[in-house]
């Protein structure tokens, strides 16, 4: 059965997903970004620059992390009728990264090659949710991980309204659908900043959690 969605809900869960996982892992995990991975090749540099260490490197290997999650996004997608089980994966990996984080650190093994192995497990799982979005744009408002192109739009749309006066019902829709998308970013990401903080990776258990539960639950609707 296909799974009966809103696109507004959908968008607002992976936005916030999304942004929570990107600054969690950036948080808690030598600052690597997860979503939105080219920010990597800035703190590379940086770190680089600086003469970091060989962890430094570390940041380069997200990106055919990433290639391999997108291409294998694209393969389920011609393989399956309901495209969410996409979105279904991305939670799987989420969750056993925050269990698997839950079971080593409990029994003192969680050191930084498993803290990796968690990081690259959530750029997998950000690498499905970018390949759901390029797959089937017109399931959610726009991009869920890159907020540079909804702040353009919503910029846009905004110069537009204030020109017609706050009379042009397109730009007004525009710009509530992006506000969807850059709020829920932003929450996201302030909810990651605390939990990684406080409570590190293990908290990837519940926007695994939340992506599963949220699958299932509109498959009965």
């Amino acid at each position: 059965m296909e799974i009966k969605h809103n696109i507004g809900f959908v968008t607002l869960l992976l936005t916030i997903i999304a942004g929570y996982c990107d600054t969690v892992t950036f948080v808690a995990a030598g600052s690597i970004f997860s979503a939105h991975v080219t920010g990597n090749f800035i703190v590379f540099a940086y770190q680089f620059v600086k003469g970091s260490d060989m962890n430094a490197w570390i940041k380069l290997l997200t990106f055919p992390v990433f290639i391999l999650a997108v291409i294998t996004g694209g393969q389920i997608a011609r393989k399956v009728v309901n495209h969410y089980k996409i979105l279904l994966l991305e939670g799987v990996f989420l969750l056993l990264a925050g269990i698997l984080v839950a079971v080593l650190d409990y029994n003192e093994m969680f050191s930084h090659i498993m803290m990796y192995f968690v990081v690259m497990m959530t750029v997998f799982a950000m690498g499905l949710q970018n390949a759901f979005g390029k797959l089937y744009a017109k399931e959610t408002h726009g991009p869920t991980t890159m907020m540079t192109g909804n702040v353009t739009q919503a910029s846009l749309d905004f110069g537009m309204l204030l020109k017609s006066g706050f009379s042009d019902a397109d730009a007004m829709t525009s710009l509530k659908k992006q506000l969807i998308l850059i709020i829920g970013f932003l929450i996201g990401c302030f909810l990651g900043a605390y939990a990684g903080k406080y409570f590190g990776l293990v908290t990837l258990i519940f926007p695994g959690l939340s992506m599963i539960i949220c699958y299932y639950y509109h498959r009965k609707i």
